[in-house]
């Protein structure tokens, strides 16, 4: 959690209520997990505590992994009884969840695949006095099915072990199984969010409420396309203890500037060659800050012909009173709001500054591009910035954002996918430097 909206007791939103997102594809590969999995991370980042209640993870618990192809057919009453037993068992979980206050959104996810099933789920939730929103993610492009299955669902705890053209072979019956008895959402009556070609165009209907408006303002910028986003450092520059002097990049940050371009260059050339015609096609922007040493840093990419974008938004925290003070002169000169920073380190504001609260928050529109963003990205900016990114990636409590630690000799690469963020760190120093 970091960008929290505001702070209650409870936790809270008080003008928002308890919400169940229930997702709706019978047909798999359709994107439900992904869409689960980022929707959840999003609304933790803006405060909004929230669970996903899988019931493929329920069923796995309980039945174990690598279960029969035939328990996903519909014509076995066994199998189909079964599926529905642990999807049941894992919607009361999901209600007992919320009835008890220990988050405000729950997303069920799950097929959900007949008009008669989403109803009584409908009903059912109403009756504790929870607001339903169903969310049915549909494709009818073969070429995005056949993509999701290979990026994704070879990754899925169905297919530890498995080969990947065993993966898709199996995926590919599952759903010729299913196809027959899947209904998509008619009844207008329900409030519901169509996603079409994994957010090339969506329909909404009956949606109402402030937070049920944030959901699907985020659905709109959303896609499942693969693609890397990498964190850097800016450079050094002259005078790196005053924010207000903005200085030029030093000699050192100059190196530095040229040192990041070369290696990442690098780093992608080799690795496009070592993966699908895809990935080889994918283009890299460079986002970086307004101030000088963010853009110094970046205008070496522009001599290979990266696109380089400048943002306000990605300047780093404002130390306001602090500017250009030592830990040491701070501690002397402060000491009540030194003592209230190491209190809430991540919310208490010095005087004229800004908290990583404020940072998180006008970080937002960037998370969105972020999130719109189909090919790949380099972030250059400042540590505190870079804290608050990789923070919302990785679901990370806001207690561990102002002590995160991310240095220079380092490019942080993250590849989101459905099961989760994938993290790997790159050296670009020499060896003589490690």
């Amino acid at each position: 959690m970091a960008a929290q909206l505001y702070k209650t007791e409870s936790g809270r939103l008080f003008h928002a209520g308890s919400v169940a997102i229930i997702t709706v594809g019978y047909l798999p590969a359709r994107g439900k997990t992904h869409v689960s999995r980022s929707l959840c991370r999003y609304l933790d980042w803006v405060g909004v505590t929230t669970q996903v209640f899988s019931v493929g993870v329920y069923r796995r618990k309980h039945m174990g992994n690598n279960v029969e192809s035939t328990t996903f057919d519909p014509e076995n009453a066994e199998g189909v009884a079964q599926r529905l037993k642990y999807a049941d068992l894992c919607f009361a979980e999901m209600v007992e969840w919320l009835k008890a206050g220990k988050g405000q959104v729950a997303i069920f996810d799950g097929n959900n695949a007949t008009e008669a099933r989403r109803k009584s789920l409908y009903d059912r939730l109403l009756e504790d006095d929870i607001h339903p929103l169903f969310i049915e993610s549909i494709c009818d492009k073969q070429e995005i099915v056949l993509a999701n299955i290979r990026n994704v669902k070879v990754l899925s705890p169905d297919y530890i072990g498995w080969e990947a053209d065993d993966v898709v072979q199996d995926y590919k019956k599952r759903i010729e199984q299913q196809e027959s008895v899947y209904e998509t959402i008619a009844d207008t009556k329900l409030p519901f969010v169509k996603l079409i070609n994994v957010g090339e165009r969506l329909i909404v209907n009956k949606v109402q409420g402030y937070l049920q408006s944030r959901i699907v303002y985020y659905l709109m910028n959303l896609h499942n396309q693969p693609r890397t986003v990498y964190f850097a450092r800016e450079g050094k520059s002259l005078d790196e203890q005053l924010y207000k002097k903005d200085a030029d990049l030093s000699p050192e940050g100059l190196q530095y500037a040229e040192r990041l371009e070369k290696f990442l260059l690098d780093y992608r050339a080799k690795r496009a060659l070592a993966t699908t015609t895809e990935m080889e096609e994918k283009t890299l922007s460079v986002w970086t800050s307004t101030q000088k040493k963010g853009r110094q840093t970046a205008a070496v990419f522009i001599q290979d012909h990266v696109a380089v974008r400048n943002y306000s938004v990605l300047n780093q925290l404002n130390p306001g009173v602090l500017d250009g003070l030592t830990p040491e002169q701070v501690n002397e000169k402060y000491p009540d709001e030194v003592n209230r920073a190491k209190a809430e380190p991540y919310r208490y504001r010095f005087p004229r500054a800004e908290s990583y609260h404020d940072l998180a928050v006008r970080l937002e529109a960037v998370i969105m591009e972020l999130e719109r963003e189909k090919n790949d990205v380099l972030i250059i900016a400042h540590e505190t910035v870079l804290r608050c990114l990789y923070a919302y990636f990785f679901d990370l409590p806001e207690t561990d954002i102002p002590s995160l630690k991310i240095p220079r000799k380092n490019v942080i690469a993250v590849t989101p996918s459905a099961y989760g963020c994938k993290e790997e760190v790159l050296s670009i120093c020499t060896d003589a430097e490690k």
